[in-house]
């Protein structure tokens, strides 16, 4: 069974066992606007808590997503790199940007579930 958690800078974590799927929300989506970038880390990159794990540039700005648990990259979503614009179509279903082996499940304590994500999301609008 997959839980999900969300983070304060707006990424997704899906897990899995020990295999976290990680994207950015619907809200950051929109808040960049049109994406037309994405840079992914290789597979097999060790990540840090809060490090910067990814790189999407949009019509308005070039912004980091940062890791939001520590581990090692095994895949990331090729299909995000050849057509950034999925992530705009899709951010939380199809356009995640890597998966990850999660080296400490004590990363997740200082994540949102759900509920908890729309109600920090609903505070900044």
């Amino acid at each position: 069974m997959s839980q999900t958690y969300y983070s304060k800078d707006h990424e997704y974590i899906i897990l899995e066992d020990k295999v976290a799927t990680i994207g950015i929300t619907d809200y950051a989506q929109k808040q960049l606007g049109d994406i037309v970038f994405v840079e992914l880390p290789e597979a097999g990159a060790e990540l840090e808590q809060g490090g910067e794990a990814a790189v999407v540039e949009s019509v308005k700005a070039a912004s980091e997503v940062y890791a939001p648990i520590s581990g090692t990259v095994t895949e990331v979503n090729p299909d995000i790199e050849a057509d950034p614009s999925i992530v705009n179509q899709s951010a939380e279903t199809g356009a995640w940007f890597l998966k990850m082996e999660v080296n400490n499940v004590d990363d997740l304590d200082g994540l949102m579930d759900e509920d908890a994500y729309k109600s920090y999301v609903e505070g900044l609008e």
